[in-house]
């Protein structure tokens, strides 16, 4: 009678657990999805540069066909360059998106893994853990931080889903359907990163494993094969993979370098930063030494899970089951050191191609958790979890702090200074001025980032939905001496190489090169009466416009003093006039302006006086020129002209304004003189 009871109350306990097993999944994917935003919560991409920014220029300038199937070029990820079309046609202008649809493609990849844990061990919790320990990695830095990532995590998710299907393939019946998913995603992945081409021969040892004898299971995953090396043919002309950094592997390959490059990666697997500070922020050896003892602690985790496993697979009389576990053994491992051995042949090891070595190692540790679990009934929780389950969980506790330490070191991994400037780059343009940015002209004192040419023609079409950014320019400057004043069409910014950024410094150039005591405004209005300090450029000429919108009546004029210098007054005879202020150069000039005339009909009064005419003045600089000493007498003499013949009445009938000299091309060397608006004479001085 208790025999059956306890029987019935085991059946409706596990029916029960099914009944409601889709809530546990919906909390642990809930979590998950919140680690994915905790642990990347300061990773940002406001600004692209080199191949992100690059690869965006070509899904501008490129039709679909051309982008997705680049033939001729030295790579062919047609499947990764498609779903980058995607991903590119819906964030548009809005570069800020990149970096959330990263996060949530690598939480889809952790259900993903937890999924798979989970069957492996026969435990959600351990599944859990597994998908947690994979998105607390160091090495998603990529995954995330970079627009390209999405190839690497396209790579990953794919590359586990072919370990998975052959698993399934191996251990279940009628599972042939496994065996084509596994050469369909292979047939994939290889398109999104061709260095998965070395997974094939795990697709022929399932198949001798399960003793295949069916044409079309072979058939199929040696066709797969050749299809890959065939259209690598055609439209790249080599099946060889080509090595990172513009390299090829059959230049750089050097069995030694592979061998040290391959345990480097074994390292990494273990927890161990193996490589220089550039690859992985912090090498071993400057590594805290509470750090490293945490490291060591959790590698004697999986050490301890790794003889508890053997002792077991050596006790288990059974031999089919032995021989199962061996080979299931041996999948994992030939995987691991197939993506490991891929990753070894070119020019460095990167953190971002043992990512997925390392995933494929959690799994393994659900896999022999699993296997040490067997037989034990899932109700009995605390007999799963001791003692495997706690040597596991100590695993994850010991990791997660090394894997939050070695985080906070990306702003020294190689690509991250970079990421970090031209974010801030975006801060100080488009995100404080918004599209007003387009058709300015960005200055930046110094290039020590070394930006070339072509991020500077194209950071800034990024931002615009017409991807144009037309007339936006940037010029680099050595100093503020090398640019005139600052109007409303500049910016001017200086590198921050202590933060890895840059400077907004356009007010204060712009205070410094031109003080206003009053009557003067940021939009070039100017009161009847305003005083001002402006610094000459180069050549000492301050150039004016001066733009009156009303209606004339005659005799208006303006009187300009320069310092204590004599007054000059400029008759005003049409809706646009032009001069130039002669000083030496880099002077600071007092000019002071009375006009005799007003707007009548003016919407507003800003100061005492009323608003008189819209002013525009340029320091005229000519950068790296040589002035030839002719030059300067001519520009002595243009100086004495102006004071000695510029009449101080504007009523006089004779005037004489400086024009361009169609002989010299020099915009102050003539100066004609005109009569009741008539031109008299002119002379070249």
């Amino acid at each position: 009678m208790e025999t059956k009871e306890s029987a019935r109350t085991r059946i409706g306990f596990s029916r029960m657990e099914k009944k409601y097993e889709w809530k546990d999944h919906v909390i642990f994917m809930g979590l998950l999805l919140a680690t994915a935003i905790w642990v990347n919560r300061n990773i940002e991409i406001k600004g692209l540069y080199m191949d992100d920014l690059y690869f965006w220029s070509c899904y501008g300038e490129q039709g679909f066909l051309q982008y997705v199937f680049p033939v001729g070029s030295t790579r062919f990820r047609f499947l990764y360059y498609l779903a980058a079309w995607l991903e590119m046609a819906v964030v548009g202008n809005h570069v800020n998106w990149f970096v959330p649809f990263n996060v949530l493609l690598n939480a889809a990849v952790s259900w993903s893994v937890y999924l798979v844990g989970r069957r492996l061990a026969g435990s959600k919790a351990i599944g859990f853990l597994c998908g947690f320990m994979y998105l607390s990695s160091r090495m998603a830095y990529y995954q995330i931080g970079q627009v390209l990532g999405l190839m690497e995590t396209m790579a990953l998710w794919m590359a586990i889903g072919i370990l998975w299907y052959l698993y399934r393939y191996m251990n279940e019946e009628d599972s042939q359907g496994c065996i084509y998913l596994s050469c369909a995603l292979y047939f994939g992945v290889c398109f999104v990163h061709e260095r998965y081409m070395v997974l094939f021969p795990l697709l022929l040892f399932a198949l001798l494993v399960k003793r295949s004898k069916g044409p079309w299971e072979w058939g199929i995953s040696i066709g797969s094969f050749l299809l890959v090396q065939l259209i690598r043919a055609f439209t790249i002309g080599s099946i060889l993979p080509a090595g990172t950094g513009g390299t090829q592997v059959a230049d750089t390959f050097s069995i030694g370098d592979t061998i040290r490059y391959a345990v480097c990666q074994a390292a990494y697997v273990f927890g161990i930063n193996a490589g220089p500070e550039h690859l992985n922020g912090c090498p071993w050896d400057q590594s805290p030494l509470g750090i490293r003892l945490l490291v060591l602690a959790a590698d004697l985790a999986i050490v301890i899970l790794v003889i508890g496993f053997l002792v077991k697979l050596i006790r288990d009389k059974r031999k089919d089951a032995r021989l199962r576990i061996i080979w299931n053994s041996v999948l994992f491992l030939l995987f691991i050191g197939a993506c490991i051995a891929s990753s070894s042949v070119t020019i460095r090891v990167e953190m971002r191609w043992v990512y997925v070595s390392l995933t494929a190692s959690l799994l393994f540790l659900a896999y022999m958790y699993g296997v040490l679990t067997q037989g034990v009934k899932p109700e009995l929780y605390l007999k799963r979890l001791w003692p495997w389950g706690v040597v596991f969980a100590c695993y994850v506790a010991l990791m997660l702090p090394v894997e939050l330490f070695y985080r906070g070191y990306y702003p020294k991994l190689y690509l991250w200074p970079n990421q970090l400037r031209y974010n801030s780059l975006a801060e100080e343009t488009y995100e404080r001025y918004g599209d007003s940015i387009f058709g300015k002209t960005i200055y930046i004192i110094g290039n020590s980032y070394e930006m070339s040419d072509f991020t500077a023609r194209t950071f800034f079409k990024v931002y615009d939905k017409d991807r144009t950014a037309e007339g936006t320019r940037v010029e680099f400057i050595d100093s503020i001496r090398d640019i005139g004043l600052v109007n409303d069409r500049m910016l001017v910014l200086r590198e921050d190489p202590d933060h890895n950024g840059f400077q907004d410094i356009t007010q204060f150039v712009k205070e410094l090169k031109l003080q206003v005591d009053y009557g003067y405004y940021e939009d070039g209005w100017m009161d009847e009466h305003a005083s001002l300090t402006v610094m000459a450029g180069e050549t000492g000429c301050i150039d004016l416009e001066i733009m009156y919108p009303g209606v004339m009546n005659g005799g208006e004029g303006i009187k300009i003093t320069m310092d204590q210098e004599e007054p000059r007054v400029i008759p005003v005879r049409s809706t646009v006039v032009n001069t130039t202020i002669e000083a030496e150069p880099w002077q600071m000039v007092h000019l002071t302006f009375d006009y005799n005339f007003y707007m009548p009909n003016a919407q507003e009064q800003r100061g005492d006086d009323r608003l008189a005419a819209i002013v525009h003045m340029t320091a005229t600089e000519r950068t790296g020129r040589l002035v030839h000493p002719k030059e300067r007498k001519r520009n002595h003499e243009r100086r004495t002209i102006q004071k000695n013949h510029i009449l101080d009445a504007p009523c006089s009938g004779r005037f004489i304004l400086p024009v361009v000299c169609e002989e010299c091309h020099l915009r102050c060397g003539i100066f004609r003189l005109y009569q009741a608006g008539e031109q008299l004479s002119s002379r070249c001085v």
